[in-house]
């Protein structure tokens, strides 16, 4: 009898431990899949930016360490 009793309160001591576990489950901003699909598209078009920017900024670093090269070999 004191196995049975020892689980049943271990039992009810972890559901209600466990309780705000359960309530904090649900979201509270209700977004759906188009909020998740327009917020991945906006992210896709902020990479497709990123994508030439970086390539640019590789291109004015190369060409300035070229032209520093040249400038040293001239000298």
């Amino acid at each position: 009898m004191k196995t049975t009793m020892k689980a049943a309160l271990l039992s009810l001591t972890s559901v209600l431990a466990a309780s705000p576990v359960f309530a904090a489950s649900q979201r509270s901003d209700h977004s759906g899949l188009l909020v998740w699909l327009f917020l991945g598209f906006c992210a896709l078009i902020v990479v497709a930016q990123l994508v030439p920017a970086v390539m640019l900024m590789l291109g004015i670093v190369k060409g300035v360490a070229s032209s520093k090269s040249e400038a040293s070999e001239k000298a």
